[in-house]
Parts: C-alpha cells; structure tokens; sequence
C-alpha cells in the first residue's frame, strides 16, 4: 500500500490546516501544512476540507437494511387503508414474481385510525403473497396467502407480534446468497458514501459463516463487526473465538458481540415497562419480557468467561432494570441497545456499572408520538441521551437499520437537535451537544485525529458546526471521502 498524504486538511478540533501522513493503513504523522517530508507518496490536496475520524454505526441488521433498500415503503402510511392503497399500487405497477412474496417495510401502526387485518390485504392482493414488516421489526402484517408463505396456515387477523413474528421473519429474507451479498456490498458502499468506516451487524443470522463467504470477493467497503446470536453460538466458542478476534484474511471483519433481545418494541406496545400501557389489561399490559432473567444472567456470565461483550436489547424501563441487574450480576462487559425509556435511578446504574448506552437519536424523532401516547407522563426519561451523558454514561451512536437509515448524520442531528420536518424539538432538555454526538459516533478513539490510529477517516465539503449554526441542521452532510485503513471507499476529491 503505498503511503498517501492529505494536504491542507482542517481538524475539527484546530481551525490551523495540516498535512497528514497515511502510511500502512494508520496515521504516520501529522503536521503543518508545508513541513511534511513524503517522497513517493500520492499527495491529495484537500483544499481546507474536513478531516476527521470515520464515523461507526454501531447498530444494524445489514441484510434486512440491503433488500429494504428495495422493499415498498410504508414509513409514510398513516392508516392500514393508506397502507394497503399502496399495496394495491405496487401490485399494479410491479408485481412480484410467481412463487415470491410482495414485501413492505416500515409501518408504523401505534397511532392508526383502524386496524390491520387479513382481509384489508386480502381484498387488494387475492393470492399474492403480501407480507409487511413494521418499522420497528417486532410485527408483521400479512395477507392470508402472505401468511402461508410463511408458513402459517392460520391466524385470526394476520398481524403478528413478537413470538409469533421473529422465528419465522427470516422467511422474507429467502433470496440467493449471491444476491443477498451483491445488495449487502452496495448497502455498504452507499454507508462508506456517508463517511461510514465500520458497523455492528447484528442481523439474525450465522454471521460467521456470512461474512466469511462475502470476504472471498474483496474488502467489504466499511469494518465489520458480526454479532453473533445464541442460536449461533456454539459454532463462534468452538472456534475460541472472542469479541474482536479476526474473522477473515483482511482483517476487516471482527467477531462482534453476542446479541440478545429481552423485550418488544414501543410502536409494537411490548417493551416490558414498570407501569402498563393506556388501556391494556392482562399478562402483557406492561409489554413482554422475552428473555427469562435468570436465563440472560446465565447466557451473560458463560460468554464473558470467554472474551465476549454483550449488546442486550432493552427498551422499556422494567427491561432496562433486569437488564443492568444481569450486568451487574455477571460482571459482563457491554451496550445496552436502545434504552429508550428509564429509571431516573437506572441512569446513574448505567455510569456506576460501565455500561454503554447503545442509542438509535432518529428513533426518537420516529416514536415522539406514540410515546406521547403510550408513555404519557414518562417522556422526560424516554430517549433521555441529555441525561445520560451528564450522568458520565458513554453513548454509542446507531441506527438499527432498516429501523432508520444507516446515516450517521440523521443519528446526530437528532441527538443534537431532538427535532426533524420543522417541528417544535421534543423535549429538548435531552439535547447533547455536536461534539458529544459526532464523539459518539466514532470508534474508541478520541474526535481529534492523532498518531498511530486507524487511518479510518471521513472528508468533509463542510465543517459540521457551521453547518449547524447556518441551517440548523447537520442531515445530508456532504462527504467528500471516506478511507478504511488507508484505503479509498468513497472519493469525489
């Protein structure tokens, strides 16, 4: 690799431009503009640009992000009868092919006018197979042919929640492994487009053997880290594998965390919460615990005992207090993903156990509603990021894609603003300041760039505060480039 240097950057954290040094896939040196000495090495002038580390997703399901990219969007609907007039338009103008499903992604039922049904889908797509996915991934709404596709013969509305859904959701995502890989590599190289240099890939899925199979073509275009979960859990420990040994030649791809999810979701009212939801009787007024505790404390303390972190999805308060009390009962070291409604109490137990909050802003901006509703007298510790921060908890910026976007720049804007499309910020006492968002949202190493670190570094046509102060907004960032270990990924400079 030869040795490449980057002339007249500006840092975000010194307005003075430098020249720096990347040699062997880190940074070699830094230093005045003019005073670098680098016979042979390819000179790129940055013209003043911004030059700062690469920015890390650390929170996404990257298959389900690739063929989304594809699916019919229903992030707008807001109603099942405005839902189901875009399936009928899709099924007019692009049907699907014989023997495949039409899949729709992103719908958001927790403030619908009307319920979802069977019928609804059934009276637009007659036997073609239909089945939409929530926003938040805990549901699917499916028309009775939708339902046989996967596989269940019958249910009494075809909308299916947690236990019912997440066995069988990887029905959906039935395509060639070629094609899967070929949308995965494109969803990557748009994220790299983005300044990304690395994600957390938690998709549910045997990440070993995936990855392993996709690193045969070349370098991914951004760092993986492969989550891996229970199920797959056996393969990873009988190769004595550990949280960021080496998956593959490159060194691209790391073993990441093992991933477990202990409740459901806000839109899907079955985040496991202290108090019920509004109108909800029975065993899961307060949502659903999906992980027995005593279970999760076993699961937690066998893989620390052999090098794993831990990345537990907790969203509702109750499930955020058992999920600190197995950190705490295990010693395990790791995130909490999501964390969106809390204890003032859990707060302070994030920081004194060392726990990450593993966050997901644009959620925030996505549920202000439903949680204005489902958690009325709660918002002032739902998304509570402000609080967190001030409480010495490091944040851990995500989107959960196909959740959101995988944009690091929503990720921020959101934390830093708690507003989006002009509206008033939602409690805007939960704000952190740009530089703890975008500190955030880099991997483990300080904002500023130094000597020695990966040379993972994103180029930026605009400096992040004054975009901020002129537009009020740091969404759609320009990115000029983006390097992994040394290498272009994204270059217009």
């Amino acid at each position: 690799m030869s040795d490449l240097l980057l002339a007249r950057a500006r840092r975000l954290t010194d307005p003075a431009p430098v020249d720096v040094l990347l040699r062997d896939g880190r940074v070699a040196a830094i230093g005045p503009t003019g005073t670098l000495d680098a016979p042979g090495a390819e000179r790129v002038d940055l013209d003043g640009r911004t030059l700062m580390p690469g920015l890390w997703d650390q929170h996404t399901h990257l298959t389900q992000w690739a063929l989304a990219r594809n699916r019919l969007d229903l992030s707008g609907a807001t109603s099942a009868a405005q839902a189901v007039r875009l399936v009928a338009d899709r099924l007019a103008q692009d049907p699907p092919p014989t023997g495949t499903a039409l899949v729709g992604q992103g719908f958001r039922d927790g403030l619908w006018p009307d319920v979802p049904s069977a019928a609804l889908l059934d009276a637009v797509a007659g036997p073609t197979p239909v089945v939409l996915v929530s926003g938040d991934l805990h549901c699917s709404w499916s028309s009775t042919a939708g339902l046989r596709f996967l596989g269940v013969e019958t249910h009494p509305t075809g909308v299916l929640r947690e236990s019912e859904w997440l066995p069988i959701m990887g029905g959906i995502d039935r395509v060639d492994d070629d094609v899967a890989d070929a949308l995965v590599a494109d969803a990557t190289r748009h994220a790299a487009a983005r300044g990304v240099v690395g994600v957390v890939d938690l998709e549910i899925a045997d990440n070993l053997v995936a990855w392993r199979r996709r690193a045969t073509a070349g370098d991914p275009a951004v760092r993986i880290r492969a989550g891996v979960w229970e199920q797959h859990l056996d393969a990873v420990l009988a190769e004595g594998l550990r949280t960021g040994d080496p998956l593959t030649a490159g060194g691209l791809v790391t073993q990441g965390p093992l991933k477990v999810v202990t409740d459901g979701s806000l839109n899907t009212r079955t985040a496991y919460c202290h108090d019920p939801y509004p109108g909800m009787l029975g065993r899961t007024a307060c949502g659903v615990l999906s992980v027995p505790t005593d279970h999760l404390v076993r699961l937690m303390a066998a893989v620390t005992r052999r090098g794993f972190t831990c990345a537990i999805h907790a969203i509702g308060d109750a499930a955020n207090t058992l999920a600190l009390d197995a950190f705490a009962a295990t010693g395990a070291r790791g995130t909490i993903e999501h964390a969106q409604l809390l204890t003032w109490a859990d707060v302070e137990r994030f920081a004194a156990l060392g726990v990450v909050a593993g966050v997901q802003p644009e959620h925030a901006m996505d549920d202000r509603d439903v949680a204005d509703r489902y958690w009325a007298g709660r918002t002032d510790r739902a998304f509570a990021y402000g609080a967190l921060h001030r409480a010495g908890v490091r944040l851990a910026l995500g989107s959960d894609a196909p959740v959101a976007p995988l944009d690091p720049w929503d990720a921020i804007d959101a934390a830093v603003t708690r507003t989006r499309e002009g509206r008033e910020p939602w409690h805007p006492e939960q704000v952190v300041d740009l530089d703890v968002a975008l500190a955030s949202s880099v991997d483990e190493q300080p904002l500023g760039l130094r000597v020695g670190a990966p040379a993972d570094l994103a180029v930026l046509d605009e400096d992040p505060a004054a975009r901020l102060t002129a537009t009020g907004s740091v969404r759609g960032m320009p990115v000029a480039g983006t390097l992994v270990a040394g290498r272009w990924t994204h270059r217009t400079v």
